[in-house]
């Protein structure tokens, strides 16, 4: 196998194993939080995790499935923060599902010559590797971001990773 495909692929799957972890702890955070809960800012300077949520389907969307994957720009980045209400925590859930889908496809099928073209998102100017670096770095942002709050909301541990001995040493 090309050394170059090796590493690749590599990032790659790399790239869709992080996606797939931030996606299973914000639904290990958002299990126990109610719809009243979902909608509720910390202070009038945070935002909801609903509207977390939103922003990364808008961002995700405009990075990876829209700029990556060469579909239109149709992105209203100041809706994600305006919003109030109008979706369930299950419908937020469905929506980032969704997005994360359209995502990780286009990741995985994502061409050499797209991987180094580069391109124009948000006015930054970045390859197709430095989107994939943007979408994972900024879903485990706000990923964190949510964690945090649900912490904070419900004052407990969120056993993200129960079971598992985080303090076997590198070898």
């Amino acid at each position: 196998m090309d050394k170059e495909f090796q590493i690749i692929e590599e990032l790659k799957q790399n790239a869709l194993y992080r996606i797939d972890e931030n996606t299973r702890m914000i639904k290990k955070s958002l299990a126990d939080i109610s719809e009243e809960e979902l909608w509720q800012k910390p202070n009038a300077s945070l935002n909801s995790i609903a509207n977390l949520i939103l922003h990364l389907c808008g961002n995700i969307s405009q990075y990876a499935i829209s700029s990556l994957g060469e579909t239109e720009d149709t992105r209203n980045r100041d809706v994600e923060f305006a919003a109030t209400n109008g979706y369930t925590k299950e419908e937020l859930l469905k929506k980032l599902d969704d997005v994360l889908d359209s995502a990780k496809r286009i990741i995985f099928d994502a061409s050499t010559a797209q991987l180094v073209q580069k391109r124009s998102v948000q006015g930054f100017s970045f390859s197709g590797i430095g989107i994939i670096l943007h979408v994972v770095e900024h879903y485990s942002y706000h990923t964190g971001q949510i964690a945090f709050w649900v912490k904070q909301l419900k004052n407990k541990d969120l056993g993200f990773y129960d079971g598992v001995d985080l303090n076997i040493k590198n070898k």
